[in-house]
């Protein structure tokens, strides 16, 4: 750990709680980018403009179709006083935004050549945490339960790729659950394949059938490398060239520089000759042969410079396959699995993903390795240990003393559960539990709140938005047919059932800390097996409780009363409210357990987390005399209390 210069200057004094907590925001600092490619982040210009509603946008050009360049005026930080005429036309300078379509050059005529588009309509406040984390510096992002972090951190890692192709971004969670769920957002952007690696275990847990470990990816290389060279040999035989040319990276490599480029150059000289002229291109173009598999006809004969937009495409999807097996050669070379993985992770992935954990482990064997990153992203940072938030800086030794780290965006939320300390004396008296994230909010580092949420009806979301500055919703969940539909069977969206001793019997410890309640235990279940006689899907709902001890005890009930029944079969999940954190269903049945005394359910941000697991119905099970007395549960309790509850004797 004694590394000298581990975190960059601009980071310094704010890690150590001195001078001005906004001094590492990307406004403050003289390296921020004026122009930014936003790639697909915008759907049309009207998003652009909606996105951006205090400031004056202009469009350049006549095509106005996504993607968009943006360039942002950047302030001059200047201590001297200027004058007030000067000062107003400075500031109606800094509110214009200059946008300039631009067309993403042909990738092939081939329909998996289209990039892949991303298709949801970020808010204003999701804009600027994708601008802030775009720019250097340090980017913190609030996210209140379903206000889309993920989406925006997924989108922040696309624009970053395709802006800084040279840079390397270090992806960083608490649990494999939310690296997987990133991890399964990201493949759904128009990311490269070969770009993406996935350490530690529990890319078990990922859906899908591609392998994105170390070992999985070196694999994919090697299975893609002699997928490529039957190209080349295709393409060979296309050409009419003798010899063996699809052996090896650096007999394809030959190929391409004196076969292909050959040609290409010889098809230019020829059609230069015929500028405007598209027969032409037609008659001249050198690898008609190759493409008689992709879609015809090649060329629409429509335009001039149509044609040769195909052309160049083509041209450019052969020049990428030779660019792969580039990349590739040096798998050729080395012949060990541990070589390869090494290389692979040192060189050719662009973004690389682990948990925490797998960082604290496994930091000796990649520094010495020698790995390097520009960019680190954190997912769940509320949740993630002061010390586990600092190892990820330490992964990479410094350059002539400096720190190449540029962007640090952190996206989490202090108002839900924080690390967990199981020894109290760490956890009280020394605040070990706060995260480093909540240090910072608490030290008035600029953050960005997102401040609507799609997860949730509107009903629901009342039960936990008081916790947060402005929370609204997204119009489709006033809108969209789920929403709008009652529960079927059931009164009430949310509603708090108040169980009462059975048998004289309310909560029970039958091993210390191990507190259940066979009472709600019962009616949980019978509520589940009432909702699944109804239609209700058995995977949309699922089953919390507080504690460890009822969890294991609903299981018992469940698999005695709904087991040997398969068309009951069993919730989505049975856990607690600490394990759920992060993860949604339908439909939340939710056993409070105690009846004497109101236990950890005082700390409001296991509340928050409780309340805010279900989008379309939440029903409570719960001692409601107890709950309603405790005044930090109040904000609750008085609105479920105010929905008429059903008093079970």
């Amino acid at each position: 750990m004694n590394t000298d210069w581990v975190v960059p200057d601009w980071l310094h004094d704010i890690i150590l709680g001195y001078g001005d907590p906004g001094a590492a925001h990307y406004s403050r600092l003289p390296n921020q980018v004026a122009t930014l490619d936003w790639n697909d982040t915008f759907l049309n210009v009207d998003h652009v403009k909606a996105s951006f509603p205090n400031n004056e946008v202009n469009c350049t050009g006549s095509n106005v179709m996504p993607p968009y360049k943006l360039t942002f005026p950047i302030k001059n930080v200047s201590r001297k006083r200027k004058r007030d005429e000067k000062k107003k036309e400075e500031e109606k300078q800094d509110k214009k935004i200059e946008v300039m379509a631009h067309v993403i050059p042909n990738r092939g005529p081939y329909p998996y050549n289209q990039p892949k588009k991303n298709t949801i309509q970020f808010t204003p406040t999701q804009i600027e945490a994708i601008r802030a984390g775009m720019q250097p510096g340090l980017t913190m992002v609030v996210g209140p339960p379903g206000t889309g972090k993920t989406d925006v951190a997924v989108q922040v890692i696309s624009n970053i790729y395709h802006n800084f192709p040279d840079q390397r971004t270090l992806i960083v969670t608490h649990s494999n659950q939310a690296l997987n769920q990133l991890f399964e957002k990201i493949m759904a952007l128009d990311i490269d394949e070969r770009h993406l690696l996935r350490l530690g275990h529990g890319e078990e847990g990922l859906e899908t059938e591609k392998d994105f470990s170390r070992y999985g990816r070196v694999n994919y290389v090697l299975g893609q490398r002699l997928e490529l060279l039957q190209e080349v040999e295709r393409l060979q035989e296309s050409l009419s060239v003798s010899g063996d040319v699809a052996y090896t990276c650096e007999t394809a490599s030959h190929f391409f520089l004196y076969q292909v480029v050959a040609r290409w150059e010889k098809f230019l000289s020829l059609i230069r000759k015929k500028a405007g002229e598209c027969s032409g291109i037609q008659q001249h173009f050198p690898f008609h042969k190759y493409f008689a598999n992709a879609p015809q006809p090649l060329f629409k004969g429509n335009t001039y410079e149509e044609d040769m937009d195909i052309a160049e495409g083509c041209y450019r999807h052969i020049k990428k396959i030779f660019q792969q097996l580039e990349e590739f050669r040096a798998f050729e070379l080395l012949r060990s699995g541990l070589d390869r993985s090494k290389y692979l992770l040192i060189k050719e992935a662009k973004i690389i993903a682990m948990t925490c954990t797998h960082a604290a482990l496994k930091r000796r064997d990649l520094v010495e390795a020698g790995f390097k990153y520009d960019n680190i992203l954190m997912e769940e940072a509320a949740q993630i240990l002061e010390i586990e938030t600092f190892v990820p800086l330490l992964l990479q030794n410094p350059e002539d003393g400096f720190n190449r780290l540029k962007r640090w965006i952190m996206i989490g939320d202090h108002h839900q559960l924080p690390p967990v300390i199981k020894n109290m004396a760490f956890q009280k008296y020394s605040n070990m539990e706060q995260s480093l994230f909540t240090r910072l909010v608490r030290l008035g580092v600029p953050t960005v709140d997102l401040d609507a949420q799609g997860r949730a009806r509107s009903s629901l979301c009342a039960l936990y938005s008081w916790r947060y500055k402005k929370l609204g919703n997204l119009p489709h969940v006033q809108l969209q047919d789920e929403f709008q539909k009652a529960n079927a069977g059931l009164v009430f969206d949310y509603q708090l059932i108040n169980v009462v001793d059975f048998n004289g019997v309310g909560e029970s410890e039958p091993n210390p800390y191990f507190y259940q309640n066979l009472a709600e235990a019962e009616y949980v279940v019978a509520l589940f097996m009432y909702m699944r006689l109804q239609g209700y899907p058995a995977d949309k709902i699922s089953i919390l409780t507080t504690y460890n001890g009822q969890k294991h005890l609903i299981r018992d009930v469940i698999k005695q009363r709904c087991g040997s029944n398969p068309l009951i079969g069993e919730p989505n999940k049975i856990t607690t409210v600490d394990r759920f954190q992060g993860q949604q269903n339908d439909y939340i049945l939710l056993s409070l357990v105690r009846t004497k005394t109101v236990g950890h359910l005082r700390d409001v941000r296991r509340l928050v987390v409780a309340m805010s697991r279900a989008r379309l119905g939440l029903y409570i099970f719960a001692r409601a005399s107890l709950f309603q007395n405790c005044y930090e549960l109040q904000p609750v309790f008085d609105q479920v209390c105010t929905a008429q509850y059903f008093v079970i004797n």
